[in-house]
């Protein structure tokens, strides 16, 4: 009995342990590349849908010149479409231009801001 026991809990671990693999490989899935060719930090990334309001990704304390970061979408954008706006807020006061930009395809080629 205590080895049946046993095996119905290290059988249920084993299957927790696949789907938080599943959900954690699951939440990596969407991310997209900044690069920062600019003199100036980037302070924020906004980002909307076509005809939404702007939200503002979390950057932490920014995106410094030179640099090439990953960011990883939140699991509560999974619904929205791939095609978004985005645009840089500097800490200079500057702003970029919006760009048009399908988050579902090329994922590692970096969006480049100036």
């Amino acid at each position: 009995m205590l080895i049946k026991q046993g095996l119905l809990v290290s059988a249920s671990l084993f299957a927790f342990s696949l789907v938080a693999n599943v959900a954690s490989a699951s939440a990596e899935q969407w991310y997209f590349y900044v690069k920062n060719n600019s003199n100036s930090t980037i302070k924020n990334l906004l980002v909307a849908e076509p005809s939404k309001s702007w939200g503002r990704f979390d950057i932490g304390s920014g995106i410094f010149p030179g640099d090439n970061v990953k960011m990883v979408w939140d699991s509560s954008t999974n619904n929205q479409a791939c095609s978004q706006w985005i645009k840089a807020q500097f800490a200079d006061g500057s702003e970029s231009e919006p760009s048009l930009i399908d988050f579902c395809k090329n994922l590692d080629d970096p969006i480049v801001f100036r």
